[in-house]
């Protein structure tokens, strides 16, 4: 039987706005909606043996965590671990070691699932760890969905005399002569467990990488006051109007 781990992270405060891990979201604590998500999955691959941890520097997201669901595994991140410039694969490598240490055995593969990004359909994490195991020698699925900008048409910026200039250098008077591009959403990732632990640099496009696409407002994720207010009101109308969207707010559990 595969093994599978699945990380929860969140640091303790936050400059864009304060303690929003801790946040309730149409009801429900933000977090609880990753963690419904890990459990729906774990329900419907009874194939793999699956475990939760939460990775983190807040006690109050560790207490608000066992409250609701006591069996995730709590991992306390050291304090190198929790500056602003940190990458987040150092995490999930820090994640992944301890979890093997813990257990006394190595994982097949690491699914990451990202507090701030709520929106997920309960597909979602299905479709893209089946999009993973389809593809031997995949090192990484990752969460994306289409650009509403694209830099080979209509995405510019100020050049070093302060004047505007394309992204990249073309010809495109039409966006259909644009080639595809995707906006990475940190929703979910799925890694293959030699390229998470062997990749030194932390940068995710260093392997072989597949997109999963999801639903379009899935890229909102919650970095200021005026995003989570936002995002509920599109969760709200999602939760009323989409049943896979509602799903994963009625898994969660009642404390």
């Amino acid at each position: 039987m595969k093994r599978v781990l699945i990380t929860v992270c969140g640091r303790a405060g936050s400059k864009g706005f304060r303690n929003k891990n801790l946040k309730d979201f149409c009801g429900k604590p933000l977090v609880y909606y990753t963690l419904s998500a890990a459990e729906m999955f774990k329900c419907q691959r009874p194939d793999l043996t699956v475990d939760v941890c939460l990775n983190t520097d807040s006690p109050e997201l560790i207490a608000l965590v066992l409250k609701g669901y006591p069996e995730v595994e709590v991992i306390e991140r050291p304090e190198e671990l929790g500056g602003d410039t940190v990458p987040k694969m150092a995490v999930f490598q820090h994640s992944l070691r301890t979890m093997e240490e813990r257990k006394g055995y190595a994982y097949d593969f690491h699914i990451d699932m990202d507090i701030t990004s709520p929106l997920r359909q309960k597909q979602d994490l299905m479709q893209a760890v089946a999009m993973f195991e389809s593809e031997p020698g995949l090192d990484l699925v990752m969460a994306a969905v289409p650009s509403r900008r694209n830099p080979f048409f209509n995405m510019g910026m100020k050049n070093a005399e302060g004047y505007a200039c394309r992204i990249i250098e073309n010809s495109n008077t039409a966006r259909q002569q644009a080639p595809a591009c995707y906006d990475v959403n940190a929703s979910l990732y799925v890694f293959a467990r030699s390229f998470l632990m062997s990749n030194a640099s932390s940068d995710l496009w260093k392997g072989k990488v597949r997109f999963y696409e999801m639903f379009d407002t899935g890229i909102l994720d919650i970095d200021s006051e005026e995003d989570y207010l936002l995002l509920e009101s599109i969760a709200s109308h999602l939760y009323a109007s989409m049943p896979t969207f509602a799903a994963m707010q009625e898994n969660i559990r009642e404390v």
